[in-house]
């Protein structure tokens, strides 16, 4: 018990000093070896390793849920901005076609709707039933956004910059290797299935990413 009067002074001022010596005896404590108060967990290694490029968060076509592009980190992806009334939209059929026959090896098809080039003027729930309906679109769509004004688009954004071209028509492409670097850009006219395209996500789907590659050397 703590005196009423501790060296010629009232007990308030001695319950300070006890509580100083309490808590000067916990520090020790921990130094001794006791068990020290739990620090925050740091960040998972996923996201820390996730290539700038892919972190950017938008919400799916389907269902508005929001999703990051970070899921996609390891994969090649085919990034398209598309609209359904424009006359390279079969191009949906192609890239379809594309996304089932590489996905298993790693390759992802990225759709953006936009109405830049005034030929998407629909809703969010009106693309997505005519992606599904007419050409059975199953490769990831998001929700309808600006790839031409750049600075609307933080992701088209740095596309451009990456590439030195931004969009200047609907079902424009751009190549993202497995590390997230954007490698190639590939105008409207080109079709999904065109060899200078194929050949090039071919041969990405064969290289490993850079980390994952000096992991497995050293």
């Amino acid at each position: 018990m703590i005196n009423q009067w501790i060296d010629g002074r009232p007990a308030r001022y001695g319950r300070r000093v006890a509580a100083g010596a309490l808590a000067l005896a916990g520090v020790l404590a921990a130094g001794a070896g006791f068990a020290a108060p739990a620090t925050p967990a740091p960040a998972s290694r996923a996201a820390a390793d996730c290539p700038a490029l892919l972190q950017h968060t938008f919400r799916t076509l389907q269902t508005g849920e929001s999703q990051s592009l970070c899921q996609f980190q390891g994969k090649v992806l085919l990034i398209v901005n598309t609209a359904s009334y424009c006359g390279f939209t079969q191009q949906y059929e192609g890239l379809e076609a594309l996304y089932r026959k590489y996905r298993d090896r790693g390759l992802v098809v990225v759709g953006f709707p936009s109405n830049d080039f005034s030929q998407e003027p629909g809703s969010n729930k009106e693309i997505a039933e005519f992606c599904r309906t007419t050409y059975g679109v199953q490769f990831p769509m998001f929700e309808k956004t600006s790839v031409a004004k750049l600075a609307q688009s933080p992701l088209y954004a740095d596309l451009a910059r990456a590439t030195g071209q931004a969009p200047k028509w609907n079902f424009h492409k751009y190549v993202v290797d497995r590390s997230g670097r954007p490698v190639a850009t590939f105008g409207s006219a080109v079709a999904p299935d065109a060899r200078e395209l194929t050949s090039l996500l071919v041969k990405l789907l064969d290289e490993k990413p850079a980390a994952a590659a000096g992991k497995a050397a050293s």
